[in-house]
């Protein structure tokens, strides 16, 4: 199956194909460095971290650039607040969020450029927009002038006349139609400011986007990422000014993720249901986090609720019961020549949702079949003695762990991974380690005395208290319900 992605622009989905064959130029919007990262910024950023990396799966290579906003009203008003300078409140956040995607399994983006950094590209990009007629000098501040791009709102498919008619010019802006929107803004005083032939300024927020992404992109390019939010203005405005100074296409595929819901509402700090990344790995897992993202599509909306975090966890352990059981399973046992086709078929199947526009649900509801035939084989009498068998689980062990890592999961050794979340469940529980472990040996004595009235007793009596006991001829171990 050809991969095949929604396309924001054309609303359909359309076959995948790169400007350039086997290479692949994406950019996504980061953010604002002024405060920490919330749930919303971790979904769009693993959602743009696994396409990633199922493109270089793939086989492609990617130029990946992901960008830090670095000026902007908020940053300067924070720092105001705070009493530093905006360069070192930009600085703290920036070190902030990469600690944040780190925690989050996220790889490297090709490059990260900083806004601060680009301001001669930005400058020389208003400058040909005015140059061309479609931007306008007011007083120190720069607009593009909407009316002289015919084909604006393309991307958002709203209707002009009916945003005309509600567009307001706010106090101390200089520009002729309230559609206009700010390349480059004059100096105030105390604010950051650069040189230009405008006079002192700093950039809008958009054009810094357009500017970074051509300068390692090129005038187009195939991917544009981002969350449905950034649609209208940011992505519509940054197609407007790329396309009106270059005359090219600017974007072939335009893909956004969907919103982010607290307990089935909107997410706002009004509401107090904002939760930072910092807030939420306080109580989970990041890997929980990363694996409860990926169980909806990139493009519905997700809800984030205790209980879905909960069942998330849950799923994961599974997983890591599973790869944990294989490992033990065929440990010892030789290879065999005749191979499996089990790991292949698992493949075939993850690859097939994966290029229908990245159906990480999908993608992962197959693993889970893969992890089951797994447990299914491992429970066959004499699976060590059935050669055919034995390279069955250990061909989809494999596969398992490496379609996985496409996804960024199933990174840790599976016996630490759930012995940390036992001990962190078991936090919540009204009962301690030392009192589970001297249950099972009364319950080991009781059965030696052939008291299985007391033996059923005690693992009654710890269900009940959610800790489920597990019988194996090595011994009694445990986990949390």
């Amino acid at each position: 199956m050809t991969l095949r992605v929604y396309n924001t622009l054309t609303g359909s989905k359309e076959e995948f194909q790169p400007l350039h064959p086997g290479k692949v130029g994406m950019y996504v919007c980061g953010v604002t460095v002024y405060d920490y990262c919330h749930i919303g910024h971790a979904r769009a950023n693993i959602v743009f971290d696994v396409i990633y990396r199922y493109l270089r799966y793939a086989g492609y290579e990617v130029n990946f650039v992901r960008n830090y906003t670095d000026v902007d009203d908020k940053i300067i008003n924070r720092a105001n607040e705070r009493g530093i300078d905006s360069r070192e409140l930009a600085e703290e956040f920036i070190r902030a969020f990469d600690e944040d995607m780190a925690t989050l399994g996220l790889d490297l983006p090709t490059i990260q450029p900083k806004a601060t950094e680009h301001i001669p590209q930005i400058i020389a990009l208003v400058g040909r927009l005015i140059d061309k007629g479609i931007a306008y000098e007011s007083n120190g501040d720069v607009y593009f002038a909407v009316e002289q791009f015919p084909s604006y709102l393309k991307l958002s498919k709203r209707n002009m006349e009916e945003m005309r008619a509600g567009a307001r010019i706010a106090p101390g802006e200089r520009k002729k139609n309230p559609m206009d929107f700010a390349l480059w803004k004059a100096a105030k005083p105390g604010e950051p400011s650069w040189d230009s032939p405008w006079g002192p300024g700093r950039p809008g927020w958009h054009i810094e986007c357009s500017a970074m992404s051509m300068e390692y992109l090129g005038d187009s390019f195939d991917i544009h990422g981002g969350g449905k939010d950034l649609i209208f203005p940011h992505h519509e405005n940054e197609i407007a000014q790329s396309e009106g100074a270059t005359g090219q296409p600017f974007v072939k595929y335009w893909l956004h993720n969907g919103f982010v819901n607290v307990n089935q509402e909107k997410m706002s700090k009004s509401l107090g249901n904002f939760f930072t990344i910092r807030d939420i790995v306080k109580s989970y897992d990041p890997e929980v986090v990363r694996f409860f993202i990926l169980t909806a599509h990139y493009r519905s909306p997700i809800d984030f609720s205790d209980q879905n975090l909960k069942d998330a966890k849950a799923g994961l352990s599974r997983f890591y019961e599973a790869l944990q059981a294989a490992a033990e399973a065929v440990e010892g046992c030789p290879d065999s020549e005749g191979g499996s086709d089990e790991g292949t078929a698992l493949e075939a199947a993850f690859r097939e949702a994966m290029d229908d526009d990245f159906n990480t649900a999908l993608a992962i509801a197959h693993l889970f079949e893969g992890a089951r035939n797994m447990n299914r084989l491992i429970g066959e009498k004499k699976f060590r003695k059935n050669a055919h068998k034995v390279a069955a689980v250990r061909d989809l062990h494999r596969t398992v762990l490496t379609l996985g890592g496409v996804l960024g999961l199933f990174a840790s050794d599976p016996s630490a991974w759930l012995e940390k979340q036992k001990f962190s469940a078991l936090a919540e529980l009204d009962i301690t380690s030392e009192e589970i472990e001297e249950l099972i040996a009364d319950r080991k004595q009781a059965r030696a005395d052939k008291d299985f009235a007391r033996s059923d007793q005690i693992r009654d009596e710890l269900a009940a208290k959610g800790i489920i006991l597990l019988d194996s001829p090595e011994g009694t171990t445990w986990k949390v319900k």
